[in-house]
């Protein structure tokens, strides 16, 4: 299964309950933090949500 990677570009800090929740749940804390995810449904659904938070790489 492929990987993704996730850095975060923008701060949380204007966004709404939801949006923060999804980034903390993605295991991002604080801009041009990185984690490698694995490129499933689940994850892809949350991404989209944030999509404008992050950048998203393929490994």
């Amino acid at each position: 299964m492929s990987k993704l990677r996730v850095t975060q570009v923008r701060s949380i800090i204007k966004t709404n309950a939801r949006q923060k929740k999804t980034v903390q749940a993605l295991g991002l804390k604080c801009v041009h933090d990185t984690v490698e995810l694995p490129d499933n449904p689940q994850v892809n659904g949350m991404l989209v949500k944030v999509n404008h938070l992050v950048t998203i790489e393929k490994i």
